[in-house]
């Protein structure tokens, strides 16, 4: 199997620039989703009689092609639902003894199910980007590693991104809403107008993979300007899509995350019209509460955190996820590995 050399965010940004993002982020892809070769002189039957010697536990049926991977490489326990996550008291007698966890981000994975867990737990997968369902302190001490999915889902992340842009400022769910309830009457005007993309200046906040692969896709609207706030300047990347940097007092429109944005503050300035509309994917809570303010305003788009939702991107996720399990069980070097 070939594996990607680990690298710095630095290095991250010199390779990007000698290859084609889109190429690289697919090569990831296909990594991704290969099912682990057997090692030289181990046949796939010693292989099999030494998968059985571990214990697996999934916590999700996880897309078909983790499965598939996970299935060709031993026996493990599933928790064999999409639709109802797995309750916490059956989690904790699931997870006792077991060798290996993969996760999604519905499960908290803390002290109390670490202890339940035991010490033979050493490999945790998530099938997640983010982390924060993770106690990584109590991981580190614990001396166990954890693979997670990052990049192999810039390209459905950037796409719904742009498209609740578009939602917004064309303000589209506005006017399916109206053309099914009869408020399509004569002609008018200024009904409906929205913001042309064209001309615009637009903000990314926090520029990474996602921020460049949207930008990417934009600049074809003839944007007329991109900027970015960060920590701190990413020149390399800024190149990539000619941005300019702006420091935090200067931000103007910017794609922003649930937990960075004050949904009061927000609800607020989308009601006085300091700001024409804002598309949400990530909330918090989530799920949102059905009652909660925002979903009474008509400039506000909310989808059920579905950036990830495609098929490609899923199963890719499914499969590195499976991937990173296994080979963290045969203590060698994860695809995608959280440093602790």
């Amino acid at each position: 199997m070939k594996m990607l050399p680990s690298r710095t965010e630095e290095d991250r940004c010199t390779w990007m620039r000698g290859v084609p993002v889109a190429w690289a982020l697919r090569r990831l892809q296909k990594i991704a989703v290969a099912p682990l070769s057997v090692k030289e002189g181990i046949t796939s039957k010693i292989q099999r009689e030494m998968s059985t010697l571990q214990r697996v536990y999934v916590t999700r049926q996880i897309p078909p092609e983790g499965l598939r991977i996970l299935k060709e490489s031993g026996t493990f326990e599933l928790w064999d639902s999409d639709d109802v996550p797995v309750s916490r008291a059956e989690l904790l007698k699931k997870v006792k003894g077991v060798d290996g966890l993969l996760c999604v981000l519905t499960e908290k994975i803390d002290a109390e199910l670490l202890d339940a867990a035991g010490p033979n737990l050493k490999v945790l997968s998530t099938m997640s980007v983010g982390f924060d369902h993770l106690s990584l302190d109590e991981l580190k001490k614990r001396g166990i590693r954890v693979g997670y999915t990052p990049e192999v889902l810039t390209d459905a992340v950037a796409e719904l991104t742009v498209a609740l842009l578009l939602a917004t400022s064309r303000r589209l769910i506005e006017a399916t809403h109206e053309a099914k309830t009869g408020g399509w009457g004569t002609w008018r005007t200024l009904w409906l107008c929205g913001h042309e993309l064209a001309n615009s200046t637009v903000g990314i906040l926090g520029l990474g993979r996602i921020g460049v692969a949207i930008a990417e896709r934009l600049a074809p609207f003839k944007v007329k300007k991109f900027i970015y706030t960060d920590v701190a300047p990413r020149p390399e990347l800024a190149r990539a899509i000619n941005a300019e940097y702006e420091e935090n007092n200067g931000r103007k429109d910017c794609r922003l995350r649930g937990g960075v944005v004050n949904q009061e503050d927000l609800y607020e300035a989308l009601s006085t019209g300091q700001i024409a509309g804002a598309g949400l994917d990530v909330t918090v809570p989530e799920p949102l509460p059905t009652n909660h303010p925002l979903f009474t305003l008509k400039n506000c788009v909310i989808l059920p955190h579905i950036a990830s939702a495609s098929y490609t991107t899923r199963n890719a996720m499914s499969a590195l996820a499976a991937n990173n399990l296994l080979l963290g069980l045969r203590g060698e070097p994860m695809i995608k590995e959280l440093k602790l």
